[in-house]
């Protein structure tokens, strides 16, 4: 995202290496709030390496009332070969609790979609728990669900596992 935007009175702009120690202190409260407050490994410093430079492997827009960061969203990129475009997957989006229904998550979709448009993307992806009241705010926006997809996920254990016996067995 290049520059701020404005929504009312909340500025969302692109987060900055300098933003790190923000980036995963909101990174663990929604953890916390998710129930998986272990399931947090980075730090400031992983994200300041892999969230900034060259080869940043991620982006992400701080959403602000007042001078007072309220919300952010961290992102990737990923490709459709059926549309033959890039999308943006949001792969965290937090609002401070007492900020919620004042516009912050709003305001941050609205930069991300902007960023869609403005670099030629056909699409924003995120997953969603299932009992997250969140649901509601982003179909009202225009999100649907994709009723015959469910998300699967390959890490830890049973990846190391799936390497080894590849591993073994070529």
């Amino acid at each position: 995202m290049t520059g701020a935007t404005l929504a009312g009175d909340i500025l969302v702009r692109a987060a900055t290496v300098d933003d790190v120690e923000l980036l995963h202190r909101f990174s663990v409260d929604l953890a916390a709030y998710e129930d998986e407050p272990q399931a947090v490994t980075s730090t400031p410093q992983t994200l300041a390496r892999d969230g900034f430079g060259e080869k940043a492997q991620f982006a992400a827009l701080i959403a602000e009332r007042e001078g007072k960061p309220v919300g952010f969203a961290l992102y990737t990129f990923n490709y459709s070969v059926w549309t033959a475009a890039r999308g943006i997957f949001i792969e965290d989006i937090w609002v401070v609790p007492e900020q919620r229904r004042g516009g912050v998550a709003r305001a941050l979709m609205v930069a991300l979609a902007r960023e869609c448009q403005a670099k030629g993307f056909r699409r924003i992806d995120l997953n969603v728990l299932d009992w997250n009241p969140a649901r509601g705010f982003y179909e009202k926006i225009g999100f649907r669900w994709i009723r015959n997809w469910l998300p699967y996920r390959l890490s830890g254990e049973a990846l190391d596992k799936l390497v080894s016996v590849s591993a073994t067995s070529s």
